[in-house]
C-alpha cells in the first residue's frame, strides 16, 4: 500500500502589474536566459535538482516526448537563473491559456536558496509576464514547497483566491521520484 500524503494547496493570483520598486540586483554575476526548446535532459536536471527537496513530481510521470511537447511549445517560457556561469534556478511561464499567465514552476538550486536570489529573480519573472499583458497572473504553491515560498508570493503581489486539501499517493514511493 502506497503512503498518502495530505497536501495544502493554496493558489494565489495578481490581476495588476506590480508598482512596488524592483529588487536590486544581487551583488554576485547573474545572468537570465530564456531556454528556448530545450533538451529535455536539461529540462529535467533543472526540475529534478530544483524540486527533490519539494517533491516536484508531476513532471517526472511524463514520458520524454510528452514533455517535450509542452518544453517546446512556443507558449511556454522557461528562463533559467546563472549565477557565476552555474545554473541557479529556473522558472516556468504557461501562456497557453488565452489572458492568464500561470508561474507554472519557479525554484531555486539547493545551493543557492538563501542568498537573496529568489526575491530579485521573482520578481524578474512577474514583470516577463506582466511584458504579455495578461488579465492575470497566478500560481499556486503547497505545503511540500519550501517554507518560504507562500511568503515570498504574497510580497511580491499575488493574492491567495483558493485553498484545497488533497490527498495524494506519496511520490517517492514511485519509480518516477528515484
Amino acid at each position: 500500500m502506497v503512503k498518502k500524503i495530505k497536501s495544502v494547496i493554496t493558489y494565489l493570483e495578481m490581476t495588476a502589474r506590480p508598482t512596488s520598486p524592483t529588487p536590486p540586483r544581487p551583488a554576485v554575476k547573474v545572468a537570465l536566459l530564456r531556454a528556448e526548446k530545450p533538451t529535455v535532459s536539461f529540462y529535467r536536471y533543472l526540475y529534478e535538482t530544483i524540486g527533490q527537496d519539494w517533491l516536484w513530481w508531476e513532471r517526472r510521470q511524463l514520458t520524454d516526448p510528452q514533455l517535450k511537447t509542452i518544453i517546446e511549445d512556443d507558449l511556454v517560457e522557461i528562463y533559467v537563473l546563472y549565477v557565476a556561469g552555474v545554473p541557479a534556478g529556473f522558472g516556468e511561464l504557461d501562456r497557453r491559456r488565452a489572458k492568464d499567465i500561470e508561474l507554472a514552476y519557479f525554484g531555486l538550486m539547493p545551493e543557492f536558496i538563501g542568498q537573496s536570489l529568489g526575491g530579485y529573480f521573482l520578481r524578474w519573472m512577474i514583470d516577463q509576464a506582466w511584458s504579455h499583458n495578461p488579465k492575470r497572473l497566478f500560481v499556486h504553491t503547497c505545503t511540500e514547497d519550501h517554507p518560504a515560498a507562500i511568503h515570498n508570493y504574497q510580497r511580491h503581489g499575488f493574492e491567495p483566491y483558493k485553498q484545497v486539501t488533497e490527498e495524494i499517493d506519496d511520490p517517492r514511493a514511485t519509480d518516477a521520484f528515484g
